[in-house]
């Protein structure tokens, strides 16, 4: 297993399995824009996981990025710089988020991110934790990801890309928000029907 996508140069993997799970992420996420107003539902929040436990730490609610070399990133940053208006920019984002953003799923990387509140003992603890399954259950479909936690310095390109996301829903998003990776490993995911 790569780290991080070899440090985002995004030596993707050719398991069957990544690539579903990206074009079902794609569509779902494309049916929130256009028909939830952008809210997130179970496709979208998965329940996490920890070795050895029963029951789910809780749900966190995931961004899909786009890869590196597809990145919209100033983008979405100019749409919120367009405006002060929350109501506005996000009115601007699900409509550019429900256009053709999701349509081409080998643009995006199988890294998902999830934005904590500063000094988040949550994201403390599934940082430490290093492992985590995502089980995203929605639409008749179940993956269980096995991902490494990364936790990604303000540097990275999924770092700028999430928070740019997120700002867009969340103006008030603050600077210190830590930003957490999954990276799965397709060999140790599953999937089915449900």
């Amino acid at each position: 297993m790569s780290s991080l996508a070899t440090s985002l140069g995004q030596t993707m993997s050719d398991d069957p399995l990544r690539m579903t799970f990206l074009k079902w992420q794609c569509r779902v996420r494309q049916i929130a824009m256009r028909d939830a107003e952008g809210r997130p539902d179970d496709a979208i929040s998965p329940a996490v996981l920890l070795a050895g436990e029963a029951e789910p730490m809780g749900h966190i609610i995931t961004v899909l990025n786009k890869a590196p070399g597809y990145s919209m990133t100033p983008e979405f940053e100019h749409m919120a710089a367009k405006t002060n208006d929350p109501a506005q920019r996000r009115d601007q984002a699900i409509r550019f988020l429900s256009a053709t953003y999701f349509q081409k799923a080998a643009e995006f990387s199988d890294i998902l991110t999830a934005t904590f509140p500063p000094g988040s003992p949550g994201a403390h603890r599934l940082h430490a934790a290093q492992r985590v399954t995502l089980v995203f259950e929605a639409y008749a479909q179940r993956f269980d990801l096995d991902c490494k936690v990364w936790k990604l310095a303000s540097h990275n390109p999924l770092h700028r890309a999430t928070m740019a996301h997120n700002r867009l829903f969340n103006p008030n998003l603050p600077g210190e928000t830590v930003v957490l990776g999954f990276e799965p490993d397709w060999t140790a995911s599953t999937s089915g029907t449900g």
